[in-house]
């Protein structure tokens, strides 16, 4: 794992450019989970929504749909609620009413989404699918967690955007 840190780290914090930064995060993150699709959001505490900061393997007609997500809604959102990770192991057929009805658009059948965080707070969301179904392991999620403090501490010191 410290490979992979130390990538995802040197990545975020040399490049200027941030949106290219996180989209190639992102792909080693969606390479080490053998997962064909990934997205990262950034939170936007006073109106309560995350806002779609990379994604990689989205249909176009679902991007508009997560570009913005209320925090509650779908599955980065309910990370944001909850606190903690939110794993569905097919997304095509996941009655929890977690994942919205166009979220099967994406073609995901495994899904995992857990929290970016500085220190203990929650900045963000990171989620990695497959096209397969797929249970995340524990281990699984606690690496993923781990990512999403790396990745949030790293973004947590860029200059704010204008």
């Amino acid at each position: 794992m410290t490979v992979l840190q130390d990538q995802i780290t040197l990545l975020l914090k040399g490049a200027p450019d941030h949106a290219t930064a996180l989209q190639l995060a992102l792909s080693l993150v969606l390479a080490r989970f053998q997962s064909e699709t990934g997205t990262i959001h950034t939170l936007d505490h006073e109106a309560q929504c995350l806002h779609l900061a990379a994604q990689i393997g989205l249909p176009p007609a679902m991007l508009e749909v997560v570009k913005t997500i209320p925090v509650g809604k779908g599955i980065a959102g309910e990370v944001i609620a909850r606190g903690g990770p939110v794993t569905i192991c097919n997304l095509q057929t996941d009655a929890s009413g977690v994942a919205k009805p166009g979220a099967r658009q994406t073609g995901v059948g495994g899904a995992l989404c857990v929290p970016l965080r500085q220190g203990e707070t929650i900045i963000g969301t990171i989620g990695v699918g497959t096209a397969r179904a797929h249970e995340y392991s524990p281990e699984q999620t606690t690496s993923l967690e781990q990512i999403g403090q790396w990745i949030g501490e790293c973004i947590a010191q860029w200059p704010p955007a204008h």
